[in-house]
């Protein structure tokens, strides 16, 4: 059944937005990743995968200002 879930794009959208939410919040994600219960490979599945691309939009983002916004 684990090929099934992989499919199953709601299941991992929501395993995506509860580790950017945790992001968001000023959480280690690394520590939630180690955390993940070795009886729910899907859900490290999906927060391995997550916590690369948390990374590499970090890492693109690093240097840059925040927009301007236009004056009122």
């Amino acid at each position: 059944m684990l090929w099934l879930r992989r499919w199953n794009f709601i299941e991992r959208a929501r395993l995506e937005r509860e580790l950017w939410d945790a992001y968001e919040r000023g959480e280690s994600i690394e520590e939630r990743l180690a955390a993940c219960p070795a009886n729910d490979p899907f859900r490290r599945e999906v927060w391995q995968t997550t916590v690369v691309r948390i990374r590499r939009i970090e890492a693109l983002m690093a240097g840059r200002k925040a927009p301007q916004s236009p004056p009122d």
